[in-house]
């Protein structure tokens, strides 16, 4: 039989969690840790979907506090991690591919990188905002979001963003003020690069950004884990920070593998994901190399975002550069 999300399950109720997914086999994955997420999954579908703003698919948020203070939250506790049930933690099969998607990040040569450069990524993708109808429903509408992005190395100069409704170019960040929210490569390359250590911080910048006077329902651990797909997919760290990045993630309770993915650009992979609220955010990557090839947020039930299954968000990673002015496509 199948689930709601196309993944195949056996007799025995395993899902077929090793197909096709090179480098890892079954006695890799303890099959009791699928029965987790099947559980986990199917308990979160019968939650309804709550309508909440979408995150905007932009290259980078608003800077938040002043990266003193997210030093100084940097010794706050995680809070509870250990004391979640086991259910809660960690899917296994999750951690092991987010050790190998590490291990591949940190050997990536590290790109030459001088001040005055620009980070160049192009995405492909699309958001959905839910609008009343005139007999009181919900209807739900998609915006193309694909666009070319050029951002300082050093945040000297705004960032230039160039879309299918043109030329944008937001400020250039306060440098006193630049954090995990709205960093240069400059800032990224300060970062530790000992996941506990970083998980620790990034905790602390959601405390900071999304604390009880923010109204956030959803909760630290979704937040960090939102927080760590928008910095991985909105600009390339080095190499350290990367593989950091990805073994942080592999901490964050709740983290599911979903064999089976596609991108907004039609590639097909394998995500780490995790789900809330009857939604499953995805990071998706290619089964070969590992490269992240971006990022979707679908829906586990029929609701005014469309039927079970449907993307309500995706962005697809087309390529990344260095150039040296902005609006320049670096060579292939």
């Amino acid at each position: 039989m199948n689930t709601s999300d196309g993944t195949r399950i056996d007799s025995n109720g395993r899902t077929d969690i090793t197909r096709r997914l090179q480098g890892l086999s079954d006695a890799d994955l303890p099959f009791h840790g699928h029965d987790r997420i099947k559980e986990y999954v199917m308990r979160e579908t019968n939650n309804p979907v709550r309508v909440r703003p979408r995150r905007r698919m932009a290259l980078f948020l608003a800077a938040g506090a002043a990266t003193c203070a997210v030093a100084l939250a940097v010794t706050l506790s995680i809070g509870g991690s250990d004391q979640r049930p086991a259910s809660a933690r960690p899917e296994p099969a999750a951690v092991q591919l987010l050790d190998r998607v590490a291990l591949a990040a940190q050997a990536a040569p590290a790109p030459s990188i001088r001040d005055g450069q620009f980070l160049y990524t192009k995405t492909k993708g699309h958001s959905t905002a839910l609008s009343e109808t005139k007999g009181g429903g919900m209807t739900a509408a998609r915006t193309d979001e694909s666009a070319e992005h050029w951002v300082s190395v050093d945040g000297s100069v705004g960032t230039l963003t160039r879309s299918r409704e043109g030329e944008k170019t937001d400020p250039a960040p306060n440098k006193g003020n630049v954090t995990i929210n709205g960093p240069t490569y400059r800032f990224l390359e300060s970062l530790p690069t000992d996941p506990d250590r970083l998980l620790e911080m990034i905790y602390a910048d959601t405390r900071l950004n999304h604390g009880s006077d923010s109204g956030s329902t959803t909760g630290p651990d979704q937040e960090a884990f939102v927080a760590i797909g928008d910095l991985l997919r909105t600009v390339e760290a080095p190499p350290g920070v990367s593989a950091a990045l990805y073994r942080a993630a592999a901490r964050i309770p709740g983290v599911v593998l979903v064999p089976e993915a596609t991108d907004a650009a039609e590639r097909p992979g394998v995500a780490i994901a995790r789900v809330h609220n009857g939604e499953r955010t995805e990071w998706i990557f290619d089964k070969s190399s590992l490269r992240l090839l971006g990022e979707r947020t679908v829906t586990l039930k029929d609701s005014a975002w469309g039927k079970a299954g449907t993307a309500v968000t995706s962005v697809a990673i087309i390529s990344r550069g260095v150039t040296d002015t902005a609006g320049q496509v670096p060579k292939p």
